[in-house]
């Protein structure tokens, strides 16, 4: 167990740093999107792209991976929008946003962090695989059919969903898994210089991205309906997960190290940008109050999930 506690309390010991420096004022709140921007343009890409560029297309081009990770993601998905619309009653954006809250995890700033200490560089490339499926599939799917609001339904599911996966072409996230796929499939490699400052910027992508999860955090009100913040909690950090693991069963075997990955991955809390994707369905305070509950929780579950994977299933690196 306390090997497990060498893994995790490191993590969560520099996201209370970053909300006890925002907290007693050394940062401000503005900060730490500057210090997210900062990681999520230019730290998280050029993680990726060294993650990817360097390793031979043949392995890094998964199946089996993408498949377990994106039905499990998409089961998630299902369930949340079937149990929110005929059970509770909500809304489509309440459930949808529901829903995304359960299958998109915060595989950058808090994920990576935790496989990397587990697997090493293996960790990188199963941060692409799996950024690849959200990116790319649950959060174009969740926001098309939050904006669905059952007025020219049709029309808007497929037009919201194509502005989705237009914007992607911007995204710094995912210039990066196309260009790290480009130099891996045709053996290319960054001048020595180059790829000595990728590799300076990319190292500093975990610490600063845990303490802008902790700065974050300040100022949430756990407000909201406490069953919907239980439903949302139990769904990101167990169901997930569950749902993700059930498939890469079924599915044809694979390296041990990235199956370990992938359901780590899923148990992780939902993205940190979770509540600002929410203030167009005005969700914001729900969103903010799950985001505080499920990255509190994580400590725990990622822990016993942790434990489980080493004594329970025997899965080791």
């Amino acid at each position: 167990m306390l090997q497990i506690l060498a893994i995790t309390a490191p993590i969560y010991l520099i996201i209370a740093a970053g909300f006890l420096s925002v907290r007693y004022g050394l940062f401000g709140k503005p900060d730490m999107r500057v210090l997210g921007r900062f990681v999520v343009n230019f730290c998280l890409p050029a993680l990726i792209f060294n993650a990817l560029s360097k390793r031979p297309l043949g392995e890094i081009l998964n199946g089996p991976y993408l498949l377990a990770y994106a039905g499990g993601s998409l089961a998630v998905v299902t369930l949340a929008m079937l149990v929110g619309r005929r059970l509770r009653g909500h809304s489509v954006p309440m459930a949808t946003i529901q829903s995304l809250g359960m299958a998109a995890s915060n595989s950058g700033f808090v994920g990576y962090p935790i496989v990397l200490q587990l697997l090493g560089p293996t960790a990188g490339v199963a941060l692409a695989l799996t950024m690849l499926v959200e990116n790319l599939l649950v959060l174009p799917l969740c926001f098309a059919m939050a904006d669905n609001d059952g007025q020219d339904a049709s029309r808007r599911w497929h037009h919201t969903l194509w502005i989705s996966l237009r914007n992607l072409l911007k995204n710094p996230l995912v210039l990066a898994i196309l260009a790290g796929f480009t130099f891996s499939m045709l053996n290319l490699h960054l001048p020595a210089v180059l790829a000595h400052t990728v590799q300076i910027v990319a190292t500093a992508s975990s610490p600063v991205a845990l303490f802008v999860i902790g700065g974050s955090l300040v100022g949430l009100k756990l407000a909201g309906v406490r069953r919907d913040l239980a439903w949302v909690a139990t769904g990101k950090l167990i169901l997930h997960p569950l749902a993700v693991f059930t498939l890469l069963w079924l599915l044809p075997p694979i390296a041990p190290e990235l199956r370990v990955a992938a359901v780590l991955f899923a148990a992780m809390p939902m993205l940190s940008i979770y509540p600002v994707v929410a203030q167009k369905y005005g969700l914001e305070g729900f969103t903010a109050a799950a985001l505080l509950v499920t990255t509190v929780a994580s400590f725990a579950s990622i822990s016993a999930l942790l434990w489980a994977l080493h004594n329970l299933l025997g899965w080791t690196a």
